[in-house]
């Protein structure tokens, strides 16, 4: 499979190309069977990477989005995304992110399922979700949900829905879940 990885250097898209087996690209690539586009949600996304995603968009090449850098307090994923929404098209949230005490991302939330992995654990632990956390996704649930429907079974596949996934290379957040969506591609 090739994977073409984007980003500004501040995302750190060689590690993201280098857990997932991809290359580094410049420009479009429309061998490509994935591109990942790698944001760090503290310095925005630059015009090279917005004008690379308008290229890949002519070849409907399935598009992961990874917002990496996410110890970093002076923005967080949900800024990403929205960034995201605005300079690209419209991204999907299939996870959301959840804090320890100190702040700092240590699980995810499944807004398809409601079912949390808890990244403090080795292997990463899947449980139910809190009744408080059900309430407080439940909107972002709703409208991921919506867009999953009418987009139908196979959307990112097909090069029509774009998730944005939550990652932590070196406390392994989300590289299971980029590598399950990659998965989808064999």
């Amino acid at each position: 499979m090739t994977i073409a990885v984007y980003g500004h250097l501040s995302a750190d898209p060689a590690a993201v190309a280098e857990v997932f087996g991809g290359a580094l690209a410049v420009g479009a690539n429309p061998e490509a069977d994935c591109a990942i586009f790698v944001i760090n949600p503290a310095m925005g996304i630059d015009q090279a990477t917005i004008d690379v995603w308008q290229s890949v968009d002519e070849f409907q090449t399935p598009r992961l989005v990874v917002v990496t850098q996410l110890a970093d307090s002076t923005a967080d994923f949900d800024d990403a995304v929205m960034l995201a929404n605005r300079v690209f098209d419209q991204v999907a949230t299939p996870y959301l992110v959840l804090h320890d005490e100190a702040g700092l991302p240590c699980a995810l939330i499944s807004l398809q399922t409601m079912r949390v992995i808890d990244y403090n654990t080795d292997p990463a632990t899947d449980q139910p979700c809190d009744s408080e956390h059900e309430t407080l996704v439940q909107e972002f649930r709703d409208e991921y949900l919506e867009l999953n429907e009418s987009l139908g079974l196979g959307a990112f596949e097909a090069g029509l829905l774009f998730p944005a996934i939550p990652l932590w290379i070196e406390k392994g957040i989300g590289v299971d879940i980029v590598r399950e969506y990659l998965g989808k591609l064999n």
